[in-house]
């Protein structure tokens, strides 16, 4: 299968063949550009059309390897021509709730030596976890305004499929080389200059412009070195 959003998070539609339905209501595609939940991000939603029927798109999860779309209804056959369709608006917000998390996550690490344990991206806030053992809530304020700064530079953002050997070149992804199985022969790297370089598999937007200044409005601890911080974009 052809994971169209690895490369490209822009595609809003795409034309696919039916590879196999399963019970009826999870079908697998020979491409597609919906983005299964993993890694804090919620899957993509919207709607599979098809001889002139809509079939919803309601989940869409990473199963053995292969993408699987969850539709609301039965009647899609292996064989089928089908034209799929992202709900837009919802994929370019957690886009950019994904790319602020980098941010943010890049700053906190910078200012602080944290490790980045956790993150999860919703419609209306995201939060980031991390482990630090003393955690001054006065700050929150410093990095929300050093986001904001990253933000308004309007830096690119630039998406890598790498060989393992080449990525593994980069400290930031030497760090999580124990997460990549060996059978892992390439690796998706995220870039935006000067501030963060890891690899993700997610969607990203290509300008930091793109953005809307963050506010961080809450602050939990969550055990004895666990922190969380949570923003969402201001109106």
């Amino acid at each position: 299968m052809e994971e169209l959003y690895l490369e490209d998070c822009y595609i809003k539609e795409f034309d696919a063949i039916v590879e196999s339905v399963i019970d009826e209501k999870y079908v697998i595609l020979n491409m597609t550009a919906f983005y299964p939940e993993a890694g804090g991000q919620p899957c993509d939603t919207g709607f599979l059309h098809c001889e002139g029927k809509e079939y919803t798109v309601i989940s869409v999860k990473k199963v053995d390897g292969k993408v699987s779309h969850e539709i609301g209804i039965t009647g899609l056959k292996e064989g089928y021509s089908v034209k799929g369709v992202i709900n837009w608006d919802r994929r370019y917000l957690l886009m950019r709730y994904h790319t602020a998390c980098h941010i943010l996550s890049a700053i906190i690490h910078s200012e602080t030596g944290a490790k980045i344990s956790g993150n999860q991206l919703a419609e209306d806030k995201t939060r980031v976890d991390f482990l630090l053992e003393e955690f001054d809530r006065e700050q929150l304020k410093a990095y929300e305004a050093k986001v904001n700064y990253v933000i308004g530079k309007k830096i690119p953002v630039s998406i890598r499929i790498m060989s393992r050997e080449e990525a593994f070149q980069i400290p930031s992804v030497v760090k999580l080389k124990d997460a990549f199985p060996p059978e892992t022969l390439q690796i998706r790297v995220i870039t935006i200059p000067e501030i963060d370089r890891q690899a993700c598999g997610g969607t990203h937007v290509a300008n930091t412009g793109e953005i809307p200044h963050i506010e961080l409005f809450k602050a939990e601890n969550k055990g004895k070195n666990n922190r969380r911080a949570y923003f969402r974009f201001k109106e």
